[in-house]
C-alpha cells in the first residue's frame, strides 16, 4: 500500500477543491422529498450545457471515417434538426428515440431533441424487431430516428407499435419501406432558418431514457433527469481536477504549460450512459473532439489513436486488453493517450499494471457507475489506482453511501455487503415500473444489486454483482476474484466465471475460456494454475474452450447466462 502521506495529500485536495466557494462545493438540495447532495455550480439543464459549447465554435467536434464537423458546423445542424422536431409538435417532456449505429447523426438528434426541453429515449441498437416493438411500446415515442438496419427490424414489427414518425439516417435510396420515412438530411434542411423554441426546463424533469442491459427479463427504462446528467458531468471533472491538482502538487506536471484539447474514442454505445454522459458530455464541456467508430475493431482504435491525437480511451476492460496485445501496438504512435482504461466492468488488477508498464504517456483509471446513476458513483487512477489495483476509488462528493447486509443493516468497514448509494445522480426511476422503482430506490438510497467494501481511506472495492455469485455447497463463490485469478495466465485472452447447477453442491463453478492465437493451454494446467492463487472450492470445476470471443451485450459485457445455459445442457445431455 501507499504511504499515508499520499492519502493525505488526496484528503487534503479534495477538501480544498470542495470548500465553500470553491468550482466543486457540495451543497444541499430537496429532490422527490428526500434531502441530497448536489454540486453548486453545475449547469441548470444539460440544454445550458450544450449552448455553451458554443464557445469552441471553430473546434472540431464529431469525426467519422472521412467526415469531419466542427462545432459551429454541429450547432448549425442540431438547431435545424431541432426546429424540425418542434415543427411535427414535439413539445417539452415527449420522447424522441433514437435507434442506430454511432453515427454523428446520434449526438446531432440527441443536443436536438434537449434542445427543444424533449426527453431522449437510447434504444438499444443490438434489439431485435420485438424487442424493438416492446421499447416502442413502453416508451411510446413521437419520433425514432433510425438507421438503415433498426428500419428492417420495425418494419417486421411495424402493426405492433403506436404511430410513430420515422425518420432516417444513411439509409440507401431504394430500401423497401422508405415511403413514409423522412429522410434526415430532409428534415435538417426543412428545419434550417426556423425560430427555436426556448423552454424552461426543470432541473429534476427527465433529460433522457436509458434502458437497462436486459440480460435477465425485459429490460426497465432508466429515467435520467438533467439534474443527474450534469451532476454526473461535473463528478467527472471532479475526478480529474482532483488528479490534476494532486500532479501539480507533487510536482508531475508543469501547472503553466498549455492545456491540450481533448478528445476521445467512442469506443462503446451511444446509447449508454458510459459513452454518452461519460464520454461525449466531457469532451463537449471541454470544448474536446470525439472520435466514432463503426463497430469496435482494435487495430481501427490504434490507428484513430494515432491519426486523431486520441488523449483518453474508455469503454469495457477487455478493450483496453485488446489494444495493449495487438500486434500493431508497438508500430502506432499512442503518445497522445494520457488516459486508458475502462467502466461497465472492473479493470482486472494485471490489466492495471499492464496499462502503466505498456503506455509510456498514459495512467491507468476506471470507474464504476451504472445507468442507474446517469454514469459514475466512483473513481480511480494513476498512483491510487496501481496502489490499490483492485479497488474503484471512492465516491464522488455528491453521494452518501451505505453498505448493508440483506435485512438493510449497515455493516462494519471492511464487510462486504450491499452497496447504497444517494445523491444527485439518482435515476428519477424507472419508466412505467412504479413496483421496480419502489424496491429498488428506499427512501432516496438506491440499491445498486453490487456486494462491496470499503477500506480506511474510503476506497470502495466491489466484490461482485450480488446475482453474479456461486452459492457453491453453502460457500459463496465471488466470480470477479476467480476471473481475475485466471486472467494471470497469459494464454488467455478472455474468460468469465457462472455457477453451473449441481445436485450435490447446488452450483458448481464454471468458466468459458477464449485463447490467445497461437497458446495452448489445457483444463488441467488452468486449474494447476488456479490453485496457486485461490482456495479449491473456488477452481472452476467445469472448463470449455471456445474457438471464437465470447457473445457480449451491447455495452460489451460477456453474456453470462447465455454462456452457462448453453454448456449446462451439454453435461445432461
Amino acid at each position: 500500500m501507499g504511504d499515508q502521506a499520499m492519502y493525505q495529500l488526496y484528503r487534503e485536495t479534495w477538501a480544498e477543491l470542495t470548500a465553500p466557494g470553491a468550482q466543486f462545493e457540495v451543497v444541499p438540495a430537496v429532490v422527490r422529498g428526500q434531502t441530497i447532495r448536489t454540486w453548486k455550480n453545475t449547469p441548470a439543464s444539460v440544454r445550458d450545457m450544450w449552448l455553451a459549447s458554443t464557445a469552441y465554435a471553430e473546434r472540431d467536434y464529431i469525426t467519422y471515417e472521412n467526415e469531419r464537423l466542427t462545432y459551429a458546423q454541429t450547432h448549425a445542424r442540431v438547431n435545424a434538426f431541432a426546429a424540425w422536431l418542434a415543427a411535427q409538435g414535439v413539445q417539452p417532456g415527449d420522447h424522441v428515440a433514437i435507434a442506430m449505429r454511432n453515427f454523428p447523426e446520434w449526438m446531432q438528434a440527441y443536443w436536438a431533441t434537449l434542445l427543444i426541453g424533449g426527453v431522449v429515449v437510447g434504444m438499444n441498437a443490438w434489439w431485435v424487431p420485438n424487442e424493438m416493438a416492446y421499447g416502442i411500446n413502453d416508451a411510446k415515442p413521437k419520433v425514432l430516428i433510425l438507421d438503415q438496419e433498426r428500419l428492417e427490424r420495425v418494419l417486421e414489427v411495424r402493426q405492433e407499435i403506436p404511430p410513430v414518425i420515422l425518420v432516417g439516417v444513411r439509409i440507401p435510396a431504394g430500401t423497401a419501406g422508405l415511403a413514409d420515412v423522412v429522410d434526415f438530411e430532409a428534415a435538417v434542411r426543412a428545419g434550417t432558418g426556423r425560430i427555436l423554441p426556448s423552454p424552461v426546463i426543470d432541473p429534476d424533469a427527465d433529460a433522457t431514457i436509458f434502458y437497462t442491459s436486459g440480460t435477465t427479463g425485459y429490460p426497465k427504462g432508466a429515467q435520467l433527469t438533467h439534474r443527474g446528467c450534469v451532476s454526473n458531468l461535473f463528478s467527472l471533472m471532479f475526478a480529474g481536477a482532483l488528479q490534476a491538482s494532486i500532479n501539480v502538487k507533487r510536482g508531475r506536471v508543469d501547472p503553466t504549460a498549455p492545456p491540450v484539447i481533448p478528445a476521445a474514442l467512442v469506443t462503446t454505445p451511444l446509447f449508454h450512459v458510459t459513452a454518452n454522459n461519460c464520454a461525449a458530455y466531457t469532451i463537449t464541456m471541454a470544448g474536446g473532439k470525439l472520435v466514432h467508430m463503426y463497430r469496435w475493431d482494435a487495430g481501427e482504435a490504434l490507428r484513430l489513436i494515432e491519426q486523431e491525437r486520441i488523449t483518453s480511451m474508455s469503454g469495457v476492460p477487455t478493450m483496453a486488453r485488446e489494444v495493449i496485445n495487438h500486434p500493431d501496438f508497438p508500430k502506432r504512435d499512442t503518445s497522445s493517450l494520457v488516459s486508458l482504461g475502462g467502466g461497465g466492468a472492473q479493470l482486472q488488477p494485471d490489466l492495471v499494471r499492464k496499462i502503466d508498464e505498456t503506455v509510456a504517456t498514459a495512467r491507468p483509471s476506471t470507474g464504476y457507475g451504472m445507468t442507474e446513476t446517469c454514469g459514475i458513483i466512483t473513481s480511480i487512477s494513476a498512483d491510487y489506482f496501481i496502489d490499490k489495483p483492485d479497488s474503484c476509488g471512492p465516491a464522488m462528493p455528491v453521494y452518501e453511501t451505505r453498505i448493508v447486509d440483506d435485512k438493510g443493516q449497515d455493516v462494519p468497514l471492511g464487510t462486504p455487503g450491499e452497496l447504497w448509494v444517494k445523491g444527485a445522480h439518482v435515476i428519477r426511476g424507472y419508466l412505467n415500473r412504479p413496483e421496480a422503482t419502489a424496491s429498488t430506490i428506499t427512501d432516496g438510497w438506491m440499491h445498486t444489486g453490487d456486494m462491496a467494501r470499503m477500506d480506511d481511506d474510503g476506497f470502495i472495492y466491489i466484490v461482485d454483482r450480488i446475482k453474479d455469485m456461486v452459492l457453491r455447497g453453502g460457500e459463496n463463490v465471488y466470480c470477479a476474484e476467480v476471473e481475475a485469478g485466471m486472467y494471470k495466465h497469459a494464454a488467455i485472452a478472455e474468460t468469465t466465471v457462472f455457477g453451473v447447477p449441481d445436485e450435490r453442491l447446488g452450483e458448481e463453478v464454471g468458466a468459458a475460456i477464449f485463447l490467445k492465437p497461437g497458446a495452448t493451454l489445457t483444463a488441467d494446467e488452468l486449474r494447476e494454475h488456479c490453485s496457486t492463487l485461490m482456495a479449491r472450492h473456488k477452481i472452476p470445476k467445469y472448463i470449455w474452450f471456445v474457438e471464437e470471443p465470447l457473445p457480449r451485450n451491447a455495452s460489451g459485457k460477456f453474456l453470462k447466462r447465455e454462456l452457462r445455459d448453453r454448456f449446462a445442457k451439454t453435461l445432461t445431455a
